[in-house]
């Protein structure tokens, strides 16, 4: 691509619609930003009712978003209602890139609109595989073709740089940068403290009434989304959670339970009632702001979660994680010895926690492996990339 003029308004627009896409990618917008480079955010609407804290958090105003009138669950409706509300907006705006991120619908179809339009598309967090289509789905199957689209490609670790190098994605277009989780949760926990010692920022009731348990209980947050858990999966974690807490009493958990009925039907069922016979070591609420999740990391013992975001948050603030699938496209935080595969098996998850807690040095040795996921400085990377290809700097 031919060198533009820096002053161009044409803007780089960053494209994302769920609630991991806009902490992943707020450390971008606002190195793009520092630089004095034209960027503009669009908001494609998928988590709604959690982006305004994320985007108050991040002081991010969007200057663009989809109006998401779904009619039904369907990814074929979802991805079409994306696509033609992402195109006109582009459309408008004739951006000089597009950045997408991840895996989710939004990130197929933030892409695929570009490409329909000649737009260039950079993918961060590119080169994840399980190599498994349907775990996660349909997620594994929606970068693997956002892949097919881009022009850039900003690879997390050196496992995901060689996934692309054997789909035969150019090594010119491959970056290893690091992944932009560690740089939110880093700058994330800086910022919670700064704003809690200021007394601008209380953590939910819910938690703070988890905070007295603490002096003499160990904390596991655990989530739960993916839709190959839903079901006996996630009945099953349930089982398990319920069981460590009846047979621990040092034990208190933190469950904030997605809105999806798949989900929460599932964990109520299994725990609804007995979180009032706990006197407050089990806090079953509604999902967490991300400041409030930072903090119930920081603060525990371990994570249980197949939520991929968490596994490199974890990392980042020396939790150790628990892996709720079968496999995971984040290996390097098994080989890191940071994190382990349990998968949704009732007796085998209660068997791992309770080893772990029991005051084994595997648990220490988790916490103190080393980040696989970056230093903090993705973001700069990613910028300079931009900057040189964009701007000619």
């Amino acid at each position: 691509m031919k060198p533009q003029d820096p002053v161009s308004p044409r803007p780089i627009l960053i494209s994302v619609g769920t609630r991991p896409e806009i902490i992943k990618m707020a450390p971008v917008y606002t190195e793009l930003r520092r630089r004095g480079l034209p960027v503009a955010w669009v908001h494609s609407g998928q988590h709604r009712e959690m982006a305004d804290a994320l985007y108050s958090f991040f002081d991010i105003q969007p200057e663009h978003e989809v109006v998401l009138e779904r009619k039904n669950g369907s990814l074929a409706h979802l991805n079409a209602l994306l696509l033609e509300g992402l195109s006109s907006i582009y459309e408008a705006v004739q951006p000089r890139a597009v950045l997408v991120h991840g895996d989710t619908t939004s990130t197929l179809a933030s892409a695929q609109a570009a490409f329909y339009l000649g737009i260039p598309i950079g993918h961060v967090e590119a080169g994840l595989r399980t190599f498994n289509p349907r775990e996660p789905f349909p997620e594994e199957k929606n970068r693997e073709l956002t892949a097919r689209l881009a022009q850039w490609h900003f690879a997390p670790t050196a496992g995901a740089a060689a996934n692309l190098h054997r789909e035969g994605v150019s090594a010119d277009a491959v970056h290893m940068v690091g992944n932009t989780a560690v740089d939110a949760a880093l700058a994330g926990t800086e910022r919670l403290q700064q704003l809690m010692q200021a007394g601008q920022l209380a953590l939910p009731a819910e938690l703070q009434a988890l905070q007295p348990h603490l002096a003499h209980c160990k904390l596991v947050t655990v989530t739960a989304h993916r839709r190959e858990n839903w079901g006996p999966g996630i009945q099953n974690v349930a089982r398990a959670v319920a069981q460590l807490l009846q047979h621990n009493p040092d034990l208190a958990v933190v469950w904030p339970v997605h809105g999806n009925p798949a989900v929460s039907d599932s964990v109520y069922a299994e725990l609804g009632d007995l979180a009032a016979t706990l006197g407050g070591r089990l806090c079953l609420c509604a999902p967490l702001d991300y400041p409030a999740l930072l903090w119930c990391l920081q603060n525990s013992a371990l994570a249980l979660t197949d939520s991929g975001g968490i596994q490199e948050e974890g990392a980042a603030l020396s939790c150790p994680v628990l892996v709720l699938r079968d496999t995971t496209e984040r290996p390097e935080l098994i080989e890191a010895g940071a994190g382990l595969i349990v998968g949704t098996d009732t007796g085998h998850i209660v068997a791992t926690v309770t080893e772990l807690l029991a005051g084994t040095p595997a648990l220490a040795r988790m916490r103190a492996a080393v980040n696989p996921f970056g230093d903090g400085q993705t973001a700069r990377r990613i910028a300079d990339v931009l900057t040189r290809e964009l701007v000619g700097a």
